[in-house]
């Protein structure tokens, strides 16, 4: 049964730890970046998120926020994914994600979302 309650590390060394799973699926934690990021001086960042009942599907669906503590820019990302349950047992997360920049004004929106 795939529980994103603990610690998962990423290929790129990322780090998500979710503290908190209710009984709703809602779920909190944190986010640190790994080495591929680039920049060693982002701090943990908190996240918020919801999980698929477990109970209904052995494979649900999840997403969640992560909302940057950073001091010169405001970022926000959100992953999307699924957790899968390998035939060894093993649970594997599988996501996607946006990354949103603050923009200065509109004609600068376009470059904001990676």
């Amino acid at each position: 049964q795939c529980l994103l309650s603990g610690s998962w590390r990423s290929d790129s060394g990322c780090r998500m730890v979710v503290s908190v799973l209710s009984k709703d699926g809602s779920f909190s934690g944190s986010y640190l970046p790994g080495s591929a990021s680039g920049n060693s001086k982002i701090p943990t960042s908190p996240l918020e998120g919801s999980q698929q009942d477990a109970g209904l599907v052995p494979q649900p669906t999840f997403s969640f926020t992560v909302h940057w503590q950073l001091q010169d820019t405001a970022q926000t990302t959100v992953f999307l994914g699924q957790c899968y349950v390998g035939t060894n047992g093993e649970e594997t997360l599988h996501a996607l994600w946006l990354l949103r920049e603050a923009a200065d004004n509109p004609t600068e929106d376009w470059k904001a979302t990676r």
